[in-house]
């Protein structure tokens, strides 16, 4: 049997490359191709795991929750499609999440970057590389939170707009940025995955006071999210806590 660090590589993987099948097929306008991905993706997924591990709970964004979960102490926390206007467009900056949670830690997992025919995973970390002198940080190509600006401007760093959480967290992973500040608020499978591919890989992630993120809760709402070398928490953290309070609330 896979143990899990492979099985949600595989799972990652494969959900990739179907994916990229659809949208290849040509016969899907934008917003359809979006929805029989997604569809498809978690078709595959929720079926595999079912299959793997009968015994563990499954949360997925393109599945009706349940409390059956709640019980669980090892949790699947599945995005099928991370990014699906990227995906549409065609774009790489989109991502597969296949992550598992055991007693609410995100602990195993791997993130699919298929549109750059990359998976990255917890069983296999690599060396962060170095940061360059000015610090990059990434935020939404489309709404980038205020919060994310206000630090970026009093750290003075470069903003890099870019789609999915999963390709942000991952350009961390990867050396492409350095600091992820996300306040808009996402859900528990927008990082699952991410935050423990990025923890085996030797990051810091929390709550943007913080905090620890905590996974398999009946609310699966999850306001805000960092990710960042370990040398640059301290500094990240204190520059949210020094907001003005009308744009840290």
């Amino acid at each position: 049997m896979l143990d899990d660090a492979e099985l949600a590589t595989q799972l990652a993987e494969r959900a990739g490359a179907i994916l990229l099948s659809v949208r290849e097929s040509g016969m899907l306008s934008l917003k359809a191709l979006g929805k029989a991905g997604d569809a498809t993706a978690n078709q595959f997924l929720v079926h595999a795991l079912r299959e793997q591990r009968p015994d563990d709970g499954l949360l997925s964004e393109e599945s009706k929750d349940t409390d059956e979960r709640l019980g669980k102490s090892r949790v699947w926390i599945i995005d099928p499609v991370d990014g699906t206007r990227e995906y549409g467009e065609a774009r790489a900056d989109w991502a597969v999440h296949v992550g598992l949670a055991i007693d609410g830690v995100a602990t195993v997992g791997a993130v699919a970057l298929p549109g750059a025919g990359v998976v990255l995973r917890t069983d296999r970390p690599a060396a962060v590389p170095p940061a360059p002198a000015r610090l990059r940080m990434v935020v939404s190509r489309t709404r980038p939170a205020r919060e994310a600006t206000e630090v970026a401007a009093a750290l003075d760093a470069e903003l890099v707009p870019m789609g999915s959480a999963g390709a942000k967290a991952m350009a961390i992973v990867r050396g492409e940025a350095d600091i992820y500040l996300h306040s808009g608020g996402q859900f528990e499978w927008d990082s699952c995955a991410p935050v423990a591919v990025a923890l085996a890989h030797g990051l810091h992630c929390s709550r943007i006071d913080g905090s620890p993120l905590v996974y398999n809760q009946s609310d699966t709402y999850m306001p805000d999210l960092l990710v960042c070398r370990k040398d640059h928490a301290e500094a990240v953290l204190a520059a949210v806590k020094a907001l003005p309070q009308q744009v840290a609330a």
